[in-house]
């Protein structure tokens, strides 16, 4: 029995590796054409039909650049930077249900790698170590566009995470548990149950948080390319800056699994229809994403640090408080 759990455990991993790993590839594809479409344009159209194949087109530029690391880097750090951002976008992944429970050939597949019952804490802790990522990568460059997303990278992360840990509070607080399967039973009752319409304040900040958790507009602030070229990963190339690259559209996935599970109902009662509509709730975050990108300008690291102590942390608190008073 062990044997078969760690084979299944094995496999489960690789699945998730690929299909995300292929998934930041074809999320860019997505956004280009979403981008085209909002903007008069026509998006990838000349590699294979619909320019579908224009995603392998950058994966073979991405493994065949020359990786290049200029010389007055600090060497090891700058190496490693990228795939620590890698590495904890898939790592956060353990503890996310992907989909429901079921049966193949006589045995049951449970598609998270480890339910553990502190599994939204384990998330949102890997992705704050995922900031390392950057931050390492803009400190170690000697380029001072990448220093100064550095700084921004640190000045921001201790704003925003601050309201991602302050607005699940009060759900956790509801549900009593750590888990997200523990959540998405929960919610297993219909759409009635979703935490969402308990909890619509928490969910927006929540929300909010995972723009600036995934550095998506309009916080697009350490990498932002009309202001410090590409920040943290200026001096970055080949399959290098290809890590980090794999390491946000990951995360914008897995953020959009984790904000599906906790505010919308997740998988619902485990049926099929359930597990489409898991699916579909998935996509529609990362549409809001892309759409944000095209609508959306943005906003200086003083607004966002304006915007996160001084308007949505009491907010935060404030909801806290209501919902135990609520409670009692």
């Amino acid at each position: 029995m062990e044997t078969a759990y760690l084979i299944e455990t094995i496999i489960k991993i690789v699945v998730i590796l690929l299909i995300f790993s292929a998934l930041a590839g074809i999320g860019t594809y997505f956004e280009r054409k979403v981008l085209a479409f909002m903007q008069r344009r026509l998006g990838p159209v000349n590699v294979g039909p619909f320019g579908l194949l224009q995603v392998a087109a950058d994966g073979i530029k991405l493994f065949t650049k020359e990786d290049i690391v200029p010389t007055n880097v600090v060497g090891r750090i700058f190496k490693i930077a990228p795939v620590i951002t890698a590495a904890t976008a898939f790592m956060a992944a353990a503890a996310i249900p992907f989909l429901p429970s079921f049966t193949i050939f006589g045995y049951e597949v449970h598609p998270i790698v480890a339910d553990i019952n502190i599994g939204i804490l384990y998330i949102l802790g890997i992705m704050g170590v995922g900031l390392y990522g950057p931050l390492l990568g803009g400190m170690a460059s000697a380029n001072k566009f990448s220093l100064l997303s550095a700084a921004r990278g640190a000045a921001v992360f201790i704003s925003y995470e601050v309201i991602t840990g302050l607005s699940i509070l009060a759900p956790i607080m509801m549900v009593g548990s750590l888990s997200l399967i523990d959540f998405n039973e929960y919610q297993s009752g219909g759409i009635t149950d979703w935490i969402v319409w308990s909890q619509p304040v928490a969910f927006i900040l929540f929300w909010i948080a995972a723009f600036a958790e995934t550095g998506r507009t309009p916080f697009h602030l350490i990498a932002n390319d009309h202001e410090i070229i590409d920040g943290f990963g200026t001096e970055y190339s080949g399959m290098r800056w290809g890590l980090f690259f794999i390491g946000e559209y990951a995360n914008m996935f897995f953020i959009s699994f984790v904000m599906a599970l906790l505010f919308l109902g997740g998988y619902g009662d485990g049926s099929l229809l359930g597990a489409l509509g898991l699916l579909a709730k998935v996509a529609f975050f990362f549409f809001f994403f892309l759409w944000t990108r095209a609508a959306w300008p943005d906003i200086r690291p003083d607004q966002l640090m304006w915007l996160c102590w001084k308007v949505l942390m009491p907010i935060a608190v404030i909801n806290i408080v209501i919902t135990g008073i609520v409670m009692m």
